[in-house]
């Protein structure tokens, strides 16, 4: 499905990219690990909402190879129809998530993997929550994300200009536990593309898990 609205700078930045994304992160362990933590833990059949879902590798190709019934959104077309083709056996949607309606506890899953560092903090605050409770009552919660603690800074990424705005590490756990969320388990990795353009990164992934009443206030 192709949203009429895909113009974003994220849109831009990752249509041009396209199949080199998911070659320059494929390497990933601790990817493929926090992959490993939602599979233990997900019963069978699960519904999953993958944010930001790329080309589909391999977050949802992995999901659905494992019987879960995957739902990808992400601004790019030319992302979506990678994934598309690539993960048959999942949905894909090209869609803004932030103009995208979400009921309430309709997911068991949501992952988010590097998909808010284009978005306002605020906006990022505001979609954890929403993605949050979109989640039934423990339900869990995969997200990654660059920790830098920067706000609207004007960057290259694999030779594509692209604005970033990030948080701190201990700000990004603040986010996620004002939403309602109880943070599991917690990595933090040094990663640099396979790619000629790529630099060295920080990466911190958080594994979360929803509560089963809702946050005071």
């Amino acid at each position: 499905m192709v949203d009429e609205e895909h113009g974003s700078p994220a849109a831009e930045v990752f249509d041009a990219l396209g199949i080199e994304y998911e070659k320059a992160f494929a390497s990933s362990s601790a990817h493929r690990a926090s992959l490993d933590w939602l599979l233990a833990r997900l019963a069978p059949g699960s519904r999953v909402l993958d944010v930001g879902s790329g080309t589909g590798r391999p977050t949802a190709a992995v999901l659905a190879a494992a019987g879960h019934r995957v739902l990808g959104l992400d601004v790019s077309p030319v992302m979506v129809e990678i994934a598309s083709r690539q993960v048959p056996e999942a949905e894909f949607r090209c869609a803004d998530v932030r103009r995208t309606p979400l009921e309430d506890a309709s997911f068991d899953a949501v992952c988010v993997y590097f998909s808010l560092l284009q978005m306002t903090r605020t906006e990022q605050a505001e979609l954890v929550a929403r993605l949050a409770r979109a989640l039934r009552p423990g339900g869990l919660f995969a997200l990654a994300t660059v920790p830098l603690d920067v706000e609207e800074f004007d960057g290259v990424f694999m030779g594509q200009p692209v604005r970033v705005t990030g948080f701190a590490a201990e700000d990004v756990v603040a986010v996620v536990r004002a939403a309602g969320l109880t943070v599991q388990s917690q990595e933090s990795v040094m990663f640099t593309p396979t790619h000629a353009d790529a630099m060295p990164e920080p990466q911190l992934f958080l594994h979360c898990r929803r509560e089963e009443t809702e946050p005071a206030g």
